[in-house]
């Protein structure tokens, strides 16, 4: 069974997914297929924004969001999460890591570490000098990496990752799909592992 989780390191509601996906993961015995994606080309294909963009002058509208996203928090045993002080972080750097990352026995503990210096630690992670300290404090190849970054096979990877995540219907983070099903927004969680279930019973 595929199950995708398509997603940018500069979406807080990626975090809050991944941290109940390892839970969904423990249950079902499923590994989600993590697809990297940048979220500012995605909203771009789509002439969609953030909530802050997009909700900012409804009133009450991110109030709500906030109250919403705390019981999510609490009912999930999320209690590490940090808003990052450097919102927005353009992350097309460690973006591009991940999807060099993709095919290496690491990619999991590249994934683990960059959400926890995003949203744990609360580091400028659109900084070089912060990135590689990230890394090596990770005990990831740091070096290697940031050489990776910087061709154009990986560039044009991320690209393409993002394009094709739009052509099958994505229009932000997170995204899931259960094998051509697709499901939006971290609310949706409860779906994906029902779906799953259905599927393997």
């Amino acid at each position: 069974m595929n199950v995708e989780f398509h997603y940018d390191f500069g979406s807080p509601n990626a975090y809050h997914s991944h941290q109940v996906i390892k839970g969904i993961e423990a249950r079902t015995g499923i590994t989600f297929n993590y697809v990297p994606i940048l979220l500012g080309g995605v909203h771009k294909l789509t002439n969609n924004q953030s909530p802050m963009a997009a909700f900012g002058a409804v009133k009450g509208k991110l109030d709500y969001q906030r109250r919403e996203t705390q019981r999510f928090m609490k009912w999930n045993g999320i209690d590490k999460f940090i808003f990052n002080s450097n919102f927005p972080v353009m992350t097309i750097a460690i973006m591009r890591g991940a999807v060099y990352a993709r095919d290496k026995p690491w990619y999991r503990g590249y994934i683990d570490a960059m959400f926890h210096h995003m949203w744990e630690a609360d580091k400028k992670m659109d900084d070089p000098k912060v990135i590689g300290a990230a890394l090596a404090e990770s005990g990831l190849p740091a070096e290697e990496i940031f050489a990776a970054v910087q061709t154009l096979e990986v560039k044009k990877a991320l690209i393409d990752s993002t394009d094709a995540s739009v052509a099958r219907g994505n229009f932000g983070s997170p995204c899931f799909y259960v094998e051509d099903e697709m499901y939006y927004g971290k609310e949706t969680l409860w779906e994906v592992e029902e779906e799953i279930n259905r599927l393997t019973c």
